[in-house]
């Protein structure tokens, strides 16, 4: 059966329009919302269905208060001012739900005792996770304003303690402010990119 290809209006909404932002509006995301954004995100594809994401959603003031020691300065008010924040990482302890998630074969056993794979897994498959998270929050009608500039050792302390778990990044999701946001920077052209062969 084909596919459908996706209206210009939503694939505007998912990548040639969708900004990155550094403001908000005072409009108030929902846990219903959040809900959203994980049950579509975990349907995407990580190696084995891995699934090793991990993700602390900051939304009360004392929560967003908590990262705010850690943050670079300017990222201050766009975690602060954001309707919520999404700390995402990864667990290093992921394998050990494998039977659960990928029951066809011993999937665990190819991850025990090799800390480099796991390492390495996990990252991958978390990072991937993390760009499925905000294409999740954007069909659900959000705007997000991904960003590193952290201190990531005190954030896992503080949010991660007593796990395996490791943050990548951060993501503030709300209503952008359009007057928060550059001028779109170039991109490059697709032989830049991508060769056929």
């Amino acid at each position: 059966m084909t596919k459908p290809i996706l209206s210009d209006a939503a694939l505007d909404q998912l990548f040639r329009a969708a900004r990155s932002f550094n403001g908000w509006l005072d409009r108030p995301v929902s846990d219903v919302q959040l809900h959203g954004i994980v049950d579509l995100m975990k349907m995407a594809p990580t190696s084995a269905n891995c699934q090793p994401i991990r993700i602390k959603f900051l939304k009360s003031i004392q929560a967003k208060t908590g990262i705010k020691p850690f943050l670079m300065e300017a990222n201050i008010d766009k975690v602060m001012s954001a309707p919520v924040v999404a700390i995402l990482g990864h667990d290093l302890e992921f394998y050990q739900r494998l039977p659960q998630y990928f029951p066809h074969t011993d999937a665990k056993s190819w991850f025990e005792g090799n800390d480099e794979l796991i390492a390495t897994t996990a990252f991958r498959n978390g990072t991937l996770q993390g760009a499925y998270f905000m294409l999740a929050a954007r069909a659900m009608g959000l705007d997000c304003g991904p960003m590193s500039g952290f201190d990531n050792d005190a954030v896992d302390k503080k949010f991660f303690a007593g796990s395996k778990v490791k943050s990548n990044f951060i993501c503030a999701i709300g209503y952008g402010d359009p007057d928060s946001v550059f001028e779109r920077s170039p991109r490059p052209e697709f032989d830049e990119l991508a060769e056929i062969l």
